[in-house]
């Protein structure tokens, strides 16, 4: 008996230690969101809720955010060693940052579509993009939507339009008003915020860059230049955690909510529910992403992106495609094999 039993506290403190040898050696990640939490942040809460992050030996810390380009600054002076982050904002940054030596780069692609549209009330009479010409329209002077409008106009023959800038809550506030013709935006970001000022959402016409003949990607996973040049299996071990989470918050996008919840307490989570759905739907499990594979890139299209993006941001240099992104830290083909047919 007393063989027996010192043998089982050896062994419990044997597992104990091994424990928390674990936890002392877990890499600490921390991690900045483009947005404050809504329903499209379960992609990240999710695992994190899960353990997974954890198990793959890692210690993520995950941060609201206030916009792509606060997101990349963060990340590039090493305040955050990963983000999530508009492509079209790091190309920019790494364009606009010639002497910079070493700059973030996307590792993975999640929203394979931007999610930016130009949204109009019905009664306004625009039901195309043709319709928007002499238009007044609204955004915020960084809104990737706004930014990316001449591409959208060339696209479609759009004349000029006149621009009014707000703060982003004011923006739907404006259009209900009347203030202005139309706004640029996140399809699931302002077609929700406009239910919520009481419009229904049959009076909104919706006008996607994506099926309008603007092709950019959307928000990709980011890595600083210190974790790319010293650990790079951290940045792999967090691909495959968060692959793995996806995977269930695409299955079961209403339960993951409750993690959204579980760090803003005052969201609405059947409003957020839907916003994640419609992410999912109009930006990730997208024909072009079922084409090229979810978290991947298709050369040619990211090297149109960048040459628009050059032309269109008016950057210092030329984008260099080769130096935005880096896909060798993704997951096996059969773990990114996360979406649906439709």
């Amino acid at each position: 008996m007393p063989s027996k039993r010192l043998f089982l506290q050896t062994a419990l403190a044997l597992g104990a230690y091994a424990s928390a040898t674990a936890a002392f050696a877990a890499t600490p990640i921390k991690f900045q969101l483009d947005w404050r939490f809504e329903g499209p942040s379960a992609l990240f809460l999710q695992p994190a809720a899960q353990g997974y992050f954890q198990a793959a030996g890692l210690n993520v810390t995950i941060d609201a955010g206030s916009g792509s380009g606060g997101a990349i600054q963060r990340v590039a002076s090493g305040s955050y060693d990963m983000g999530f982050a508009d492509l079209a904002a790091l190309m920019e940054f790494q364009a606009n940052n010639p002497d910079m030596k070493e700059k973030p780069v996307a590792v993975m692609m999640v929203y394979n579509n931007t999610p930016a549209s130009v949204m109009a009330l019905r009664k306004s009479g625009i039901a195309k993009p043709a319709d928007l010409s002499g238009k007044k329209l609204g955004a915020p002077v960084f809104d990737a939507g706004r930014r990316g409008f001449p591409l959208f106009a060339k696209a479609n023959q759009v004349g000029e339009v006149q621009w009014t800038s707000m703060d982003p809550p004011l923006r739907e506030t404006m259009l209900v008003r009347g203030d202005i013709d139309a706004i640029t935006g996140f399809t699931f970001t302002s077609l929700l915020n406009l239910e919520t000022r009481g419009v229904k959402a049959s009076d909104v016409v919706v006008l996607p860059f994506a099926d309008n003949g603007v092709k950019l990607y959307g928000n990709a996973i980011i890595a600083s230049p210190k974790l790319v040049k010293e650990n790079p299996e951290a940045i792999k071990a967090f691909l495959q955690a968060f692959t793995k989470g996806v995977k269930e918050v695409i299955a079961h996008p209403a339960a993951s909510i409750a993690h959204v919840k579980a760090r803003d307490g005052i969201v609405n989570s059947q409003l957020e529910g839907r916003r994640l759905q419609l992410a999912i739907d109009t930006v990730i499990n997208t024909a072009d992403a079922r084409a090229e594979g979810f978290g991947q890139i298709a050369p040619t299209r990211l090297a149109l992106m960048a040459s628009q993006v050059s032309d269109v941001y008016a950057t210092k240099t030329r984008v260099n495609p080769q130096t935005v992104w880096n896909g060798s830290f993704l997951p096996s083909a059969a773990e990114l094999n996360v979406l649906p047919k439709k």
